[in-house]
């Protein structure tokens, strides 16, 4: 990694304990399965809270469909879908 940077994270016991034993089964350095680990939570995680602001935003600025019209289309969906051969 030419970029990157140093963070210090406590862990319990038993966590760096597993931690070492999934760095011998894969021949990896922990810090590399802490790195990559951190990153997908955090990936992950951004994602689901920024769609939860664009979400609150979208509803501020009345950009919503009513609960009706959203259950009379999935139910039409599902209605269609028992039809099908």
């Amino acid at each position: 990694m030419a970029d990157s940077t140093t963070l210090t994270v406590r862990l319990p016991v038993k966590t760096k304990e597993m931690l070492a034993r999934l760095a011998d089964h894969t021949d990896r350095k922990q810090s590399f399965l802490g790195a990559a680990a951190i990153t997908d939570y955090v990936t992950r995680e951004l994602a689901i809270v920024e769609a939860i602001e664009r979400g609150m935003q979208d509803a501020r600025e009345g950009r919503t469909i009513p609960h009706d019209e959203v259950m009379a289309e999935m139910r039409a969906i599902i209605d269609a879908a028992r039809t099908k051969p």
